[in-house]
């Protein structure tokens, strides 16, 4: 699974860093260099003072909206009731978001492009953005203001799906929180809705070793929240029911049924919704909260 996900192939190197106040929060702008020397943006937001702190590590979305990238830790976008990193620094939490290849600052060469790329050399985009992200967490569980037991890992849409894979993947992550993209592939692509999702989401070989509810089973028995919108076409019934069937039955292996949330709204569709936000509030202040 870590070498499908490219875990440990794609490191960064920070090359700057600029810290200004921002609303009363420390923001820091990053830029960090990958191996082939392409620029990478990323912000670092987190309480003043130097007192270390738990941090989520905050994958964002895709949304076929090529220009947001990691300004959605500030300026959030349209399936989030309002931006999350403020809210979450408020709490007592460092929020850090890297931006993902074909977003932001490197939406050229595209998606569509850099995934054809990779598929030539039996790679994937999304492994190449796994594989940026672990390097992004490996990052910040060596800042010495980071509490490196605490660091979970959140996300919607795409970075929903990055969210447990990544966990699945790097055991050191504390948990992982996601919304609106909780659903077995193979069950998509016999509802006809796989098509939904981007290129770069494609994996050559994944479903043979795994589905997305055995790879988020992997999570156990560390925490892990469920977000899902029964009319979110990215989660259809079928698919999703076989998803959470495999997923609950590892954390009943594992002795931890009480690790696993599931927030389920019947009317909602590929949005955050109240529940939701305040279940993820709750659930990392559980989790990796100092209060």
């Amino acid at each position: 699974m870590r070498e499908k996900f490219e875990i440990g192939a794609h490191p960064l190197t920070l090359s700057e860093c600029i810290g200004i106040q921002h609303e009363g929060l420390v923001l820091e702008r990053l830029t960090f260099a990958t191996r082939d020397g392409e620029s990478v943006r990323g912000f670092l937001l987190r309480p003043p003072g130097e007192t270390p702190v738990p941090a989520i590590l905050y994958i964002h979305a895709h949304g076929n909206a090529y220009d947001i990238g990691a300004d959605e830790l500030l300026s959030g976008r349209k399936a989030l009731l309002s931006p999350l990193g403020p809210e979450f620094t408020r709490r007592g939490y460092a929020v850090l978001m890297v931006e993902l290849p074909a977003f932001g600052a490197r939406s050229q060469p595209g998606e569509s492009a850099r995934a054809k790329a990779a598929l030539w050399h039996g790679k994937s985009l999304a492994g190449q953005m796994l594989g940026e992200q672990a390097a992004a967490f490996d990052w910040l569980a060596s800042r010495p203001d980071i509490i490196a037991d605490r660091i979970a890992v959140f996300g919607i849409s795409m970075g929903a799906t990055f969210s447990y894979w990544l966990a699945a993947a790097e055991p050191r992550i504390a948990g992982s929180a996601h919304l609106c993209a909780y659903a077995d592939y193979a069950g998509l692509i016999a509802a006809g809705n796989i098509d939904l999702h981007g290129i770069y989401l494609t994996v050559p070989g994944l479903l043979p070793l795994a589905g997305n509810g055995e790879i988020a089973g992997l999570i156990a028995p560390r925490p892990q929240l469920i977000g899902i919108g029964d009319l979110d076409p990215l989660t259809p019934l079928a698919a999703f029911e076989t998803a959470i069937a495999q997923t609950r039955g590892a954390y009943e292996e594992a002795g931890a049924t009480d690790r696993l949330v599931l927030v389920r709204e019947p009317e909602a569709g590929h949005v955050e919704t109240p529940a939701m936000r305040a279940a993820v509030f709750a659930f990392f202040d559980r989790h990796i909260g100092l209060a």
